[in-house]
């Protein structure tokens, strides 16, 4: 019998979703605490008036951290060469995945 460790993300009482590592429950429920304060933040708005479509851009804006920063100009886009070199380790060469087979 094998023992598995799930990580459950929860919000009033509600499963919203359910993950096998801690480091990536912790990350989804703190996308979902930026989606709280955002929804609350347009709803200081007038041009977004409809709740589901307010629910779905916090969200979205959320899920899209990153790229909002960015924009913001909070956080300054990586240069060309810090990105292959970031690509570069986050994938295994072809030639080492050659030698183990």
């Amino acid at each position: 019998m094998a023992v598995i460790v799930k990580y459950v993300v929860e919000r009033n009482g509600e499963e919203k979703m359910t993950f096998t590592s801690k480091a990536e429950a912790d990350a989804y429920d703190k996308m979902l605490d930026m989606a709280d304060e955002l929804f609350t933040l347009l709803g200081n708005s007038e041009a977004v008036s409809d709740e589901s479509q307010r629910e779905e851009l916090s969200l979205f804006l959320a899920q899209h951290r990153e790229e909002v920063l960015y924009a913001l100009g909070a956080k300054r886009k990586p240069t060309p060469k810090a990105a292959k070199k970031a690509e570069s380790k986050a994938e295994p060469s072809k030639d080492s995945d050659e030698e183990a087979a």
